[in-house]
């Protein structure tokens, strides 16, 4: 089963200051399993700044809890790290939702569909080499 999903969150309110954040990564693999999780930052229409990271799947076998588990951990991490590049801090007060909240919240929706229509992978299936997450290595036991 191949899918593809957007997940977007928006975060209007304080400018961001800094750095270049027109960033998109997506697979262009037409059998890649991936979501893609985009944050957007910006007071108005015309200021939003948005950036994407695809999370994968396709080394899970997410018909079982363990895969579960893990797809929703790389969700919840890369929206805190895509977050965190757009200027969103665990000390700042954003406007609710804030953008992890949103965009954690929109992937849920479809990681719920993903998990429901999941077929176990079948003894076969050889998981390919693990996603690489583009957030610190540690965050996985910091952030669980």
């Amino acid at each position: 089963m191949h899918h593809r999903f957007l997940i977007t969150a928006s975060l209007i309110g304080t400018a961001f200051i800094g750095g270049t954040l027109a960033q998109a990564q997506s697979s262009t693999t037409a059998d890649t399993e991936d979501i893609v999780i985009t944050g957007k930052y910006g007071r108005s229409a015309d200021d939003i700044k948005s950036l994407s990271q695809s999370v994968s799947y396709a080394d899970l076998d997410i018909s079982t809890a363990e895969g579960k588990k893990m797809l929703r951990q790389r969700v919840n991490l890369t929206a805190r790290w895509l977050c965190e590049k757009l200027g969103e801090s665990d000390s700042s007060t954003p406007p609710v939702p804030s953008c992890r909240q949103a965009a954690v919240s929109d992937a849920m929706a479809r990681v719920g569909t993903l998990e429901a229509g999941a077929a176990p992978r079948g003894t076969t299936w050889t998981a390919p080499a693990a996603w690489k997450a583009p957030y610190p290595a540690d965050w996985s036991t910091k952030y669980p």
